[in-house]
Order: structure tokens, then C-alpha cells, then sequence
């Protein structure tokens, strides 16, 4: 179904104008909050195709009738420039909410010579997240500094929940969080305040799914383990 939302949503953008901009974008975001009360409306502005507007809703984007009736969730492909105009637009709000998290609320491992940063959600006991971080002299040598943020997938008070907030609290984040990553265990269970539940929430809003999942300061998704070279090299093509 999606597949055929997407098509007709592209063949409608060769074929339309300019959407119109003298909706009521205020009564439009009022009527989607009262139809969809647990819907958090951002921005709400024209899209490519007449009749049709982008929502923000997060790092989500659904695109709704002028009249506010009809909801559709999918892309929208432009045919003749071959792109992703939907990606585009996610792309510009991961961006802005991973790059309000402040490197202080972050384990940073920085590059003596930084060309690039990525931040990475990561789990204490996953494995490829473990691999990824026995090669973190290597990512730190091609240039990319990179900013932890904790992603426990078993949830709040899990042992690796817990394990996140011992390394968080360690008098040495970095080393602590090496210690763990090689299967030791933090020095001692230490409990202080902490970001770990604020990165999972914002994990959950840029819809993390397993670990490790990098975001670059532009927003872009690389899923999965990636060695650095070739981690290096996208990030070296992005926009």
C-alpha cells in the first residue's frame, strides 16, 4: 500500500503546481491536535504537490489535506531530479535535534585531527557495538571524533541500563566505558545524576532500532557497524 501511496504522490508531483500557501496553517494544526491528540505538531508548510502539506512531527513528516481530512505516511519521490524530497526534509530535523544535545551530556572520544564527528547510539552489551569500539583508535586515526550516547536496548533498569549509569558516573567516562565495552565491569554500580533516559527518548524520537546506529551533524542515518574507513569516506561525500 505504501508503494502505491508513494507512486501516485510522485506522478502527482510531475503533474502539480505549487501547493498554495493561504491555508490556515493554525486551524490546520489545531484541527490534526484535536483529531490526533498524541500527535506533537511542528511546522506545518506547503509540499510539492498542490493541495497537500508537510507536518513536522518530530523527526517525522506526514503530509495532510488542505482541509485537514486526509493523513498520508509515506515519500515523496521527484522523478525527474531522482530524490528523496522526504529524506531531504528528515534529514534537516535529525539534524536539529541530535545537535541540540550538548557534548557535555555525551562520552566523547576526539580525534587528535578532526575532520569529521559522529554520534553514536550504542548498548554496553551489544556485541557489534563492542566491536566497533575495540576499533576506536582507528576511527579517531581517519579523523572522526566520536560522541556516545546511550541506547540500552533492554530497557530502563536493566543490567546494561544499569552498566550506562555506572559509566556515566565513573570519575574517568571514557576509560570506564572501554572497561565495559572489553567485558569488564564497570569499577563499582554508581548511580548519579544522568542523561542516559533523555538519550533513550531522544533515540526513540529518531527512531533507533538496534545498535549501534550513527547520526552525522547533518542528520544522516548510517545503521550498524561500520568500519572507519568507510564511515570516514561517507561521511567525507555529505552534502
Amino acid at each position: 500500500m505504501n508503494k502505491i501511496i508513494q507512486i501516485i504522490l510522485a506522478v502527482s508531483l510531475c503533474l502539480s503546481a505549487a501547493a498554495s500557501a493561504d491555508v490556515d496553517k493554525e486551524a490546520l494544526k489545531k484541527k490534526l491536535e484535536e483529531t490526533m491528540p498524541s500527535l506533537t505538531v511542528g511546522d506545518i508548510s506547503p509540499s510539492k504537490i498542490k493541495g497537500l502539506y508537510e507536518v513536522m512531527a518530530g523527526a517525522n513528516i506526514f503530509y495532510v489535506s488542505e482541509n485537514g481530512r486526509y493523513l498520508i505516511q509515506g515519500r515523496i519521490f521527484d522523478l525527474i531530479e531522482k530524490k528523496d524530497l522526504t529524506e531531504e526534509k528528515l534529514a534537516v530535523a535529525k539534524a536539529a535535534l541530535i545537535n541540540k544535545v550538548s557534548p557535555e551530556e555525551m562520552i566523547i572520544f576526539q580525534a587528535p585531527m578532526q575532520k569529521y564527528v559522529i554520534n553514536i547510539f550504542t548498548d554496553i552489551d551489544c556485541g557489534y557495538c563492542r566491536k566497533l569500539h575495540s576499533e576506536i583508535d582507528q576511527y579517531m586515526a581517519e579523523g572522526i571524533t566520536v560522541r556516545y550516547l546511550f541506547f540500552p536496548r533492554a530497557g530502563k533498569d536493566s543490567d546494561s541500563y544499569k552498566k550506562a549509569v555506572s559509566v556515566w558516573c565513573a570519575d574517568d567516562r571514557n576509560a570506564a566505558l572501554t572497561a565495559a565495552k572489553s567485558n569488564k565491569n564497570p569499577p563499582q554500580e554508581k548511580t548519579c545524576d544522568n542523561p542516559v533516559d533523555e538519550h533513550m527518548a531522544l533515540g526513540n524520537e529518531l527512531g533507533v532500532r538496534g545498535t549501534p546506529m550513527m547520526i552525522s551533524p547533518k542528520g544522516t542515518i548510517y545503521p550498524g557497524y561500520m568500519p572507519a574507513k568507510q564511515l570516514a569516506e561517507a561521511l567525507s561525500k555529505e552534502k
